[in-house]
């Protein structure tokens, strides 16, 4: 406790007020566990309504870490102030997710009834379900920013520079109020015993594991990986918290297409016919192609100054992006007919004669 209070003491005279905060809260712990309730409840309280204010996103992106082979930053913050976030998440994941938001915002009050409690949280999928997204959502639901670690910068070319790269983000991150989000956590975290990896490589991984250890009894860890069988298995115990991200059901791809198309598209989906049709189609994409897909369709929408985004506009949208941007304007046209829009519609669309239409479908 004493060095608790010479900590916070030093961090006053310095104008450290990310120190002052880390060592108030560690203080309020202690008094917590002895049971002086009153006074830790005192201390949580000033940091709750000055501490957070205290340190700026300004403050917190100048005081980032940087890897001192290339002198690139080796984490990104996330302001959730800055941006509105909505997200559509298949029943069990949301209330998965729901439920972890809640730890964190009574994580004092559990913490005050003497129960451990470590905020950690694995995700897990394949590429483009939403991993990330699910990341920022947390961080807007309890206002924390997100620190993301940079594992292209992260990983040293000099073997020895990323254990302390590791250290120091997880130090920067103990000293703040945030998030810390481990994305494309496969990539430090691989199982020791890969007869591929060097002996420097699985020191990195007993490096990561003793941060994480440390790092996990006061502060909120979020890691995602694309292949969970890649990790080692002892990650898998550091995380209370599993929640496999799946593919979107069929059941919320409508919603999902509504939330992304916005007010252009907000008629888009009330023909059931053409509405069933795009589900369909959509309904082997990921979150992330179909955020794609709607954000081409309506970028064309607003340069060709139409009043509204059209199932037909999104229709062409996903042709062109399965193809890839390479296709035939004779694919193209027997796609649009395969899936029920009319000829004189396929002319107008794509600005050609009926002739010309009949002549392709004929053939």
């Amino acid at each position: 406790m004493y060095t608790e209070i010479i900590k916070i003491i030093e961090g006053g005279l310095k104008k450290e007020p990310s120190k002052v905060i880390q060592y108030a809260r560690k203080l309020a712990e202690k008094l917590t566990e002895d049971g002086n309730l009153q006074l830790a409840k005192g201390i949580k309280n000033v940091l709750e309504n000055k501490g957070v204010t205290t340190l700026s996103m300004e403050q917190l992106i100048t005081t980032a870490p940087v890897d001192s082979e290339t002198r690139m930053n080796i984490v990104d913050i996330f302001n959730p102030s800055a941006v509105e976030l909505d997200i559509v998440l298949p029943e069990t994941i949301d209330r998965n997710v729901s439920d972890f938001i809640r730890t964190i915002n009574n994580k004092d009050k559990i913490k005050s009834y003497g129960l451990p409690l470590q905020c950690t949280l694995l995700l897990y999928g394949m590429p483009g379900v939403g991993k990330t997204t699910i990341a920022k959502f947390i961080a807007a639901q309890t206002g924390l920013p997100l620190v993301t670690a940079r594992l292209d910068t992260l990983i040293s070319s000099l073997l020895g520079n990323t254990s302390k790269n590791i250290r120091k983000v997880f130090e920067f991150a103990d000293s703040k109020p945030c998030i810390l989000f481990l994305d494309e956590f496969d990539a430090i975290a691989k199982a020791r015993d890969d007869q591929h990896e060097m002996g420097e490589l699985k020191r990195v991984i007993n490096s990561l594991l003793q941060n994480i250890d440390e790092f996990a009894q006061n502060n909120v860890l979020i890691a995602a990986t694309n292949h969970p069988e890649l990790l080692d298995k002892a990650i898998w115990r550091r995380f209370n918290n599993v929640i496999e991200v799946s593919q979107p059901g069929i059941e919320n791809i409508s919603k999902i297409v509504s939330l992304y198309a916005g007010e252009l598209g907000k008629d888009l989906m009330e023909d059931k016919k053409k509405s069933d049709k795009l589900v369909q189609l959509l309904s082997q994409k990921t979150p992330s192609d179909i955020r794609t897909i709607i954000n081409n369709a309506l970028t064309h929408t607003i340069v060709e100054e139409k009043l509204s985004l059209t199932a037909e506009d999104l229709l062409i949208e996903i042709f062109q992006f399965e193809k890839h941007g390479s296709y035939t304007t004779d694919e193209l046209i027997k796609y649009l007919n395969d899936n029920g829009i009319p000829q004189m519609q396929i002319a107008e669309l794509l600005k050609i004669s009926m002739r010309q239409i009949r002549n392709i479908l004929k053939d």
